[in-house]
Order: structure tokens, then sequence, then C-alpha cells
């Protein structure tokens, strides 16, 4: 499923043009990423859990040429599902 048919869902289920369905989808996307910039974590009681990984610095190796190369560490994203979410999918 891609952005266009969560939006033609929303539109369906809420019974709302597609254009306002787009603009809900965009405006909770923003808020998500908004509240993990500032490393908070957003739960949506029954679907699951969005928040901010760590992970540490690292040395890896370039394929092309075998050397060693030091990897930055870096916070990412990372996503916590549910039990209403768990139990919907098995």
């Amino acid at each position: 499923m891609n952005k266009l048919e969560i939006i033609d869902h929303i539109a369906k289920s809420a019974d709302i043009s597609k254009a306002a369905a787009g603009r809900s989808l965009d405006a909770a996307v923003t808020a998500i990423k908004t509240a993990m910039k500032k490393g908070s974590m957003v739960t949506l009681v029954g679907f699951g859990t969005f928040y901010v990984g760590r992970r540490a610095a690292r040395t890896g190796r370039n394929p092309q040429t075998g050397m060693e190369i030091k990897i930055k560490a870096a916070r990412v994203p990372k996503f916590r599902p549910g039990k209403a979410l768990k139990d919907a999918v098995n």
C-alpha cells in the first residue's frame, strides 16, 4: 500500500475529500517527525510507538577497496508495534 492508497482509504472511511485526507496524513506525519526530531516518543495506543534509537560509532569496510572506514554515531528512527497491531497481523 502506498501513500495514495492510504489517502483514498482515509477519504472513504472518514467521508472527506481526498485533498483533506492528504492534508491530514501529511500533518500527522509532520507531527511525528517533529516530535522525534526533539527526541520524544510518539505513542499511538493500539498501533505502536515511534522513538529515536542511538547507533554507536563503529568501524566498517568499503566493499570496493576493502579499506577500513569510520562510521559516525547516529540517531535512527525506530518503531515498536503495539499489541493490537500484532494481534491484527497474526
